[in-house]
């Protein structure tokens, strides 16, 4: 494996930025069959596929490791579905707020 250079390193995309490319196919597909519910559905089976793939990856001992690999992706799930959540939280109060003036 050859060392990256900072540009390089600089170049690869963030977690964030990666998830800014799953959600534009998501709003896609959403739009594309006028269902939000099922794509959402299939965005989390699609997550949930790729991270129980992950978890098989990093262990050769999954079945040992499946209690501790449900418990961290749970709660790394749920820590990042709260601060998205009161994202839009506030955005909804600072939407009123403006609608109020």
């Amino acid at each position: 494996m050859t060392e990256q250079t900072a540009t390089e390193q600089n170049q690869e995309p963030t977690m964030y930025q990666l998830a800014d490319e799953f959600i534009a196919l998501a709003n896609k597909l959403s739009q594309q069959h006028k269902d939000l519910g099922k794509t959402g559905a299939a965005l989390r089976f699609a997550a949930a596929r790729f991270n129980a793939f992950e978890a098989s990856v990093k262990t050769q001992e999954l079945e040992k490791e499946k209690e501790h690999a449900l418990e961290w992706f749970s709660n790394e799930f749920k820590q990042m579905l709260e601060v998205n959540l009161d994202d839009h939280i506030a955005m909804a109060k600072r939407q009123q707020e403006e609608g109020n003036k």
